[in-house]
C-alpha cells in the first residue's frame, strides 16, 4: 500500500476519481495545505458481523445423541399445581 499525496485544490477537483481510485487499489491519501498534511483519505474497514439471534449459537452443540429424547428424566420433571 501506497501513500500518495494531493493538494487540497487538487482533491477538490478530482474527489470522487479519487475515491474510485482508493476502493480500487486499497491507497491512502493523504490531503495537503501549503505543503503541511491536513487529512488522510483511506480505504474503509469491512463491518463486523454480529451474531442475530438466530445462529447465535452455531457450533456450540458438540454432541446430541438422542434428539427426540426429553433432555431430562420425566420423573425429574416438576409440575406446579
Amino acid at each position: 500500500m501506497k501513500m500518495i499525496k494531493v493538494t487540497a485544490s487538487e482533491f477538490q477537483a478530482k474527489c470522487l476519481k479519487l475515491i474510485a481510485d482508493i476502493e480500487t487499489s486499497k491507497d491512502s491519501i493523504t490531503i495537503t495545505k501549503r505543503g503541511r498534511p491536513v487529512a488522510v483519505l483511506g480505504p474503509a474497514q469491512a463491518p463486523e458481523k454480529k451474531a442475530g439471534l438466530l445462529g447465535a449459537m452455531k457450533g456450540s452443540v458438540l454432541r446430541y445423541d438422542a434428539p427426540t429424547e426429553p433432555a431430562i428424566d420425566p420423573d425429574d420433571w416438576a409440575a406446579s399445581h
